[in-house]
């Protein structure tokens, strides 16, 4: 979700939903493996630890967390005010004036034609060699984050 401070400010969060949804299905892949797998007689549970698919799927489950956490601890967003640009994350931040950027293209990946969830955006800034590289759908609130990128485009066009 975007956000608009009292300053004219525009904050465009990480999207972590597909983490989110990642881990709470293997979690419960995993689950339903232990119980499945398990072995009841007479009234009592045995659980089977020494199974090399229960540990694979643990592996992937903590994978799965480790990744959500560190995402979240990065806190990853992009800052969009009246004079600048801003690529923020906890240990950086890179901001660039409007004026400095030279050029923005809107493009598609090769194998989704008609798919919007796929378009990046590559900024070309004057000091930098290689281009800034946006996938849209990395960020909350792609539509809104799409026309501040194309109002953006328009004022460099036209100045």
């Amino acid at each position: 979700m975007s956000s608009t401070n009292g300053n004219g400010i525009n904050t465009f969060r990480y999207n972590t939903s597909f983490y989110y949804q990642s881990t709470i299905i293997y979690l419960i892949v995993f689950v339903l493996y232990l119980v499945i797998r398990g072995e009841f007689v007479e009234q009592s549970y045995t659980l089977v630890i020494q199974d090399p698919v229960l540990y694979f799927l643990a592996i992937i489950v903590f994978v799965s967390v480790v990744a959500l956490v560190y995402n979240l601890f990065i806190n990853k967003h992009i800052e969009f005010s009246e004079d600048k640009i801003s690529f923020i994350d906890r240990f950086k931040t890179r901001s660039f004036n409007i004026d400095k950027i030279n050029q923005i293209r809107f493009s598609r990946q090769r194998r989704a034609i008609n798919s919007r969830a796929f378009r990046t955006i590559r900024i070309k800034i004057n000091s930098r060699i290689r281009p800034i590289v946006i996938r849209i759908s990395d960020y909350e609130n792609q539509d809104e984050l799409l026309a501040r990128f194309e109002e953006l485009k328009s004022k460099i066009e036209n100045k």
